[in-house]
């Protein structure tokens, strides 16, 4: 996560580790029970009105919950390599959807 965006500042919020460039749009999710979930949204805070944006994902590894929210799991550490290009390139884009929305 960190190495996706030089700007990437990693915090404790809603006691849990979450990502900001600016403002917060990762949070670790840490009561599951089957692995590790990567909320990712824009903010605390629903936008009256916000849209999907578009978000590269072409390994469809985003979850979506709502137009503002999505999340994306990882059974254990082989799955993380797994995944870590995809999710590296997903997060890259989210960002940048994140600087566009504000």
């Amino acid at each position: 996560m960190l190495g996706a965006h030089p700007n990437v500042v990693e915090e404790i919020k809603w006691n849990a580790p979450s990502f900001a460039v600016g403002e917060h749009f990762a949070t670790f999710h840490l009561r599951g029970k089957q692995g590790v979930v990567l909320v990712m949204h824009f903010g605390a805070k629903k936008r009256a009105g916000a849209k999907r944006p578009a978000i590269a994902d072409p390994t469809k590894l985003l979850e979506w919950l709502a137009d503002d929210r999505a999340t994306i799991r990882f059974v254990d550490l082989a799955d993380v390599e797994a995944k870590r290009k995809a999710f590296v390139a997903v997060v890259r884009s989210w960002i940048a959807a994140t600087m566009d929305v504000r």
